[in-house]
C-alpha cells in the first residue's frame, strides 16, 4: 500500500509556491504520492483556487519521485486536446510520474452553469467517455511527442458509491478512486467484484482518501492500493505540515 498527500489548491494553499514547498517536505518524508483537487471556482467559504496544472507543474519541477496528478478533473468540462498537451507535458516534466484522475466532477459548486458548461450527468458522462477514447489517442501518438508512460499515462476513474456504472469505467482503466465510502466493508465489497473482473496479473490501483489522524490498516485490509490523507476544502499549511512531517 502506497500513502499520500491530497490537498485543495485553495486558501494558504492557492500558492503553488507553497504546493512545491509542502510535496518537497512530503519526498523528504518518505511519503508516495502528492495529489491536488481540481476546480475553477467553489462554494463558500473559498475564495483563493489555484490552477491545478500550473501547481503541479511547479510540485515536478521540485520533487524527482513522488506520484503526481489532480483528484479529479472532469473530463466534461475540459478541451480534450488542450488536456492531451497538458498531461504529456507534465508527464515529460516529472519523468513519468504524473497519474490522470478523471470523474464527472460535482454540480454543487457554481462552477457549470455560470460557465456555460454541460448540467446533466448523463451528458456529461457520455462526454468523459469520448474524451478519454480520444485522449488516448493522442497519447498514442496522435500527437507529438508521447508520453513518457508506455502504453499510457494511468488513468484513474472516480466512481461516488455505491453506483456501479462509475466502476464498471473505471475497469477499463488502471484505477478507481470511490467517494464516500461509508467503511472498510464497502471497500471490501467493491474489491472482491473487482478481482471477479480483473485478472490477478493486470495491475489495478483502489484509492482511498481518509482524514489525518485515521488508521489506514483496516483499508488496507479491504483492498486499498493507496490510502490519499485528505484535509478537506479548508487546508492550512502548518496543518498539512504536521501531517507530513509525521510520516506516512
Amino acid at each position: 500500500m502506497k500513502h499520500a498527500i491530497y490537498v485543495p489548491p485553495f486558501g494558504e494553499l492557492a500558492d503553488p509556491r507553497v504546493l512545491a514547498e509542502l510535496a518537497v517536505g512530503a519526498e523528504e518524508r518518505g511519503w508516495d504520492g502528492f495529489f491536488v483537487w481540481d476546480h475553477i471556482v467553489y462554494r463558500a467559504p473559498v475564495r483563493a483556487v489555484a490552477d491545478p496544472w500550473v501547481a503541479l507543474a511547479a510540485v515536478a519541477c521540485a520533487t524527482s519521485s513522488l506520484r503526481i496528478g489532480p483528484l479529479i478533473t472532469p473530463l466534461a468540462r475540459r478541451r480534450v486536446h488542450k488536456v492531451a498537451r497538458e498531461t504529456v507535458t507534465l508527464d515529460l516534466l516529472s519523468s513519468g510520474r504524473l497519474v490522470f484522475g478523471v470523474g464527472l466532477g460535482g454540480a454543487r459548486n457554481g462552477e457549470l452553469e455560470p460557465f456555460g458548461e454541460v448540467v446533466d450527468p448523463r451528458e456529461r458522462a457520455r462526454l468523459l467517455d469520448r474524451g478519454l477514447d480520444d485522449l488516448t489517442r493522442y497519447w498514442a501518438g496522435e500527437f507529438q511527442p508521447v508520453p513518457v508512460q508506455r502504453p499510457r499515462i494511468p488513468v484513474w476513474v472516480g466512481a461516488v458509491w455505491p453506483h456501479r456504472r462509475p466502476v464498471q469505467r473505471a475497469l477499463r482503466w488502471e484505477g478507481v478512486f470511490p467517494i464516500g465510502l461509508p467503511g472498510p466493508a464497502a471497500l471490501a465489497e467493491l474489491t472482491s467484484e473487482i478481482r471477479k473482473s480483473r485478472p490477478a496479473a493486470d495491475p489495478f490501483d483502489v484509492v482511498v482518501d481518509i482524514p489525518p489522524g485515521d488508521d489506514p490498516r483496516p483499508w488496507a485490509r479491504a483492498g486499498a492500493s493507496w490510502i490519499v490523507t485528505d484535509f478537506g476544502m479548508q487546508p492550512t499549511q502548518a496543518g498539512v505540515r504536521e501531517v507530513i512531517d509525521a510520516g506516512p
